[in-house]
């Protein structure tokens, strides 16, 4: 089964917007990775200042390929050069049971 890894981000107010456009600039190269299955900005519709990355991948191998990838380093040096984040931890799951709508 699929792997997903969440990232959770604490985001200062008034950068929301900025790190909606990052992510929004460089999603083709994720799209593109072998291995590669969904991906969702989540914006916290609540008072939360914690925004999350969520990633779903064929396989640990394919996520940790992502993540060594010049793709990946080239959207992560942008972020320290101009950071819109205070703080970040990766949550890692395996995917066990799944449901889709049914029409």
């Amino acid at each position: 089964m699929s792997i997903v890894r969440i990232n959770a981000i604490t985001v200062p107010e008034g950068a929301g917007e900025e790190l909606q456009k990052r992510f929004e600039n460089r999603i083709s190269e994720v799209e593109t990775m072998d291995g590669f299955e969904s991906f969702e900005l989540l914006r916290p519709s609540s008072e939360s200042n914690t925004w999350y990355v969520y990633t779903r991948w064929e396989s640990v191998e394919a996520f940790l390929a992502w993540v060594s990838s010049p793709s990946f380093a080239r959207g992560h040096a942008q972020a320290s050069e101009q950071p819109v984040a205070h703080g970040a931890e990766l949550l890692s799951f395996d995917v066990v049971l799944t449901a889709q709508a049914k029409k």
